[in-house]
């Protein structure tokens, strides 16, 4: 029989695009990554979706061979956790078999449902009761556009969930959502932590068609045909997990006041973790829960690696070369400012309809210009949540970064300034699911209670940036007329 040389829990983050399982011992260290597709596949209308089987078997493959890499070196695995994309929505009938795929956060289908809900008035109070805004990706709008698209499905529907809580389903026979994922579906009371009885009439749905409500460190046992299929024992620990956002900041520490995570892929989020739930008065920034009484405050920019991307397939330019060209224009670029919203815009407007603009274009100005000015026009908008969220009563005093987009130097350079102070940037190699796994072995009792010192064993930092002044004194001057251009845009008869 093999030594047994220690043990790991398992983090398993599904993605939008990819479902990754990492192994973190008890030094929370990483031990291994495995990694599996979970293709979204997009449609008309904005349909964005994931079939809910094909995520399972990545799932159970993914698990399978992390476990037996553990194996091989002599880890037993102590339990499994989760992290999921937040806001997905899917339909089972009576004998909890999908009767939709998993729309994911960036199903768009129900926009007017957003508008009109913005429109009356109603959205503003559902989003201070719920913390979530009313917006597509809400599960809320989602299933308002089914009660008006698909009103048979309604009818057969015995239970709507998230897609995490059917992969939950599948290994434990328990059909849950823990607290975190649920308070991003904009139909929870996120000050009695129950469900929000305005929101559910809004929705359509009952109380009884969703979900048992757990705390995030819920312990739950792995059936014992799972187990089979998976090479381990019936009876391990499931943890009911949380939200990838949460539990990102949770990842690289950010769980005291006044230290905020940014994360900057395709899109990006800038979020700080507090004792109490709440968002401001114009309804700006979201508010999540986390576990143990912390909730995050934050907000997602749906337009910031894409952005580059965008450009150099615009311009037929190598992305690292166009990034060279760009770094090489001065702060401000020479004049010009950018409206970034090629895919609408979250946080701080929660507009679908949100459209980009470049302002001030002269005969000088080139492709190297208006790539500096769209990665900075992302660095403004984070700077706009970084400014809703101290209207909310959150101090933001430190920061935390991570993601691919910040390997480039003129990404990272530009959003210190915008932020004006320094950034922490770590090599992103877990991400959630690395806080997915300390979540584990916080249920598990082998941590304390949250917020816990993270700083030297969940977040090394790979490099320091700090904020040049005269680019950020640029970028302060300027950002009111980001916020005007975008008003003025709004006018226009699209």
């Amino acid at each position: 029989m093999m030594k047994v040389a220690g043990e790991v829990v398992l983090g398993i983050d599904l993605g939008s695009t990819m479902t990754k399982v990492v192994a973190v011992d008890r030094a929370h260290r990483l031990v291994s990554t495995v990694e599996r597709p979970a293709p979204m596949r997009t449609g008309r209308d904005g349909e964005a979706v994931h079939d809910p089987g094909e995520v399972l078997a990545g799932v159970y493959d993914a698990v399978r061979e992390s476990a037996e890499v553990c194996a091989r070196r002599g880890l037993a695995v102590r339990g499994l956790s989760f992290s999921a994309a937040m806001h997905t929505l899917l339909a089972l009938g009576p004998s909890h078999d999908p009767l939709t795929p998993a729309l994911s956060w960036a199903d768009t289908r129900s926009a007017e449902v957003a508008r009109r809900l913005r429109a009356d008035g109603g959205g503003a109070e559902l989003h201070q009761a719920t913390g979530t805004p009313v917006h597509p990706m809400s599960p809320l709008t989602k299933l308002v556009w089914f009660s008006a698209h698909e009103p048979d499905l309604l009818l057969r529907t015995a239970r709507w969930c998230g897609l995490k809580d059917f992969i939950l389903f599948q290994f434990t026979g328990r059909l849950t959502t823990d607290l975190s994922c649920a308070s991003g579906m904009g139909l929870l009371d996120m000050r009695t932590a129950r469900w929000h009885g305005p929101a559910l009439d809004v929705a359509g749905v009952s109380a009884e068609r969703l979900p048992e409500l757990v705390p995030p460190t819920e312990v739950m046992a792995l059936l014992p045909g799972p187990a089979s299929v998976l090479g381990l024992p019936a009876g391990l620990p499931v943890i009911a997990g949380a939200g990838d956002g949460p539990l990102a900041n949770l990842a690289v520490g950010a769980t005291t006041p006044g230290m905020a995570a940014l994360s900057l892929g395709t899109s990006g989020a800038l979020r700080v973790a507090r004792d109490r739930p709440g968002v401001d008065e114009q309804g700006r920034v979201f508010c999540y829960y986390l576990a143990d009484g912390l909730w995050v405050l934050g907000g997602a920019v749906s337009n910031a690696g894409v952005v580059a991307q965008w450009a150099a397939e615009s311009f037929g330019a190598d992305l690292a070369d166009l990034l060279k060209e760009a770094a090489e224009i001065e702060p401000g670029a020479e004049g010009l400012i950018a409206l970034p919203h090629l895919l609408g815009e979250r946080a701080p407007w929660w507009d679908p309809d949100a459209r980009g603009a470049v302002a001030g274009l002269r005969r000088g100005h080139g492709r190297a210009h208006l790539t500096r000015a769209m990665i900075e026009g992302v660095g403004q908008q984070l700077a706009l949540v970084r400014d809703s969220l101290l209207a909310a009563g959150s101090a933001v005093t430190a920061v935390r970064a991570t993601g691919g987009a910040l390997r480039s130097p003129l990404w990272a350079d530009v959003l210190a300034a915008a932020l004006d102070m320094p950034l922490e940037i770590t090599e992103d190699a877990a991400g959630s699911g690395l806080g997915a796994a300390l979540l584990g072995w916080r249920a598990l009792g082998a941590l304390p209670a949250l917020p816990f010192a993270m700083s030297e064993a969940g977040f090394r930092t790979h490099r320091t940036v700090t904020p040049d002044p005269v680019a950020a004194g640029r970028m302060a001057a300027t950002r009111h007329l980001t916020e005007r251009l975008y008003r003025v845009l709004r006018e226009m008869p699209w």
